[in-house]
């Protein structure tokens, strides 16, 4: 377990959205009963109808959340960072985790057991009002994935990708923008929604079309605002 003292673990828990607002004992209380676990990049944090056992709360590095289907693809719904909390809704609900979740890189979660949290909740209602907007939150961005898997192309998904990629990116020289693609394109379909064989295709027409140009997993955008134009015309 962690130590009151330990200010690192405090200052990630008190950037929580569902932990804004307690009082110092009532961190003091969080930090008492929380617990570090560390997980190494690729490895599961849990598994998808697995029996809920607890929050996470990530300390370092990033996770991704995901649904499975039958045939092994899989559909990215969120790539959350350090302060984030996973797993609210099973928590909340009692039920099995709705999805699973991957280290990405190497990560140190704070891990907040169900019957814990439960407590927290019965001390302290506004916590549970506070789960209650980061959940409705949430639903809002899955209605928005749905929107995009139903009613967008592959290559208006993929231009979309690129232009937020773009957008948060620090190497820029005038115009064009330099992003880090994901490890692989299966990596990249599964979180636009498609297959390996549609994410290389579209890449390469960007790139003939003068639109990015590609360097292994490096992509340079050359003129960000030709490639927003594309989410006016790819759909």
């Amino acid at each position: 377990m962690l130590s009151s003292s330990n200010s690192a673990a405090l200052a990630i828990l008190k950037k929580v959205a569902i932990f804004s607002g307690l009082t110092e004992p009532e961190f003091a209380f969080l930090a008492q009963h929380v617990v570090q676990r560390k997980f190494q990049a690729g490895q599961l944090i849990f598994a998808e109808d697995e029996p809920c056992s607890g929050l996470y709360v990530i300390e370092a590095g990033h996770v991704r959340i995901f649904k499975s289907s039958a045939g092994g693809r899989e559909q990215v719904l969120a790539i959350d960072g350090p302060g984030a909390s996973v797993a609210e809704l099973p928590v909340f609900d009692g039920g099995n985790y709705p999805a699973s979740a991957q280290a990405v890189t190497d990560c140190a979660l704070l891990f907040f057991s169900k019957k814990d949290f439960q407590s927290l909740c019965l001390q302290h209602p506004e916590v549970a009002l506070k789960v209650l907007r980061v959940i409705g939150a949430r639903l809002r961005k899955l209605v928005g994935i749905i929107e995009e898997l139903s009613f967008t192309t592959v290559r208006h998904r993929l231009a979309a990708l690129l232009v937020r990629l773009a957008k948060s990116a620090r190497q820029r020289n005038g115009d064009s923008v330099t992003i880090t693609l994901p490890a692989n394109n299966n990596e990249l379909a599964a979180q636009i929604g498609t297959v390996r064989e549609l994410v290389s295709r579209n890449l390469s027409r960007f790139q003939s079309e003068g639109l990015i140009t590609i360097d292994g997993r490096t992509v340079t955008v050359a003129d960000l605002k030709k490639l927003e134009a594309e989410l006016e015309t790819a759909q």
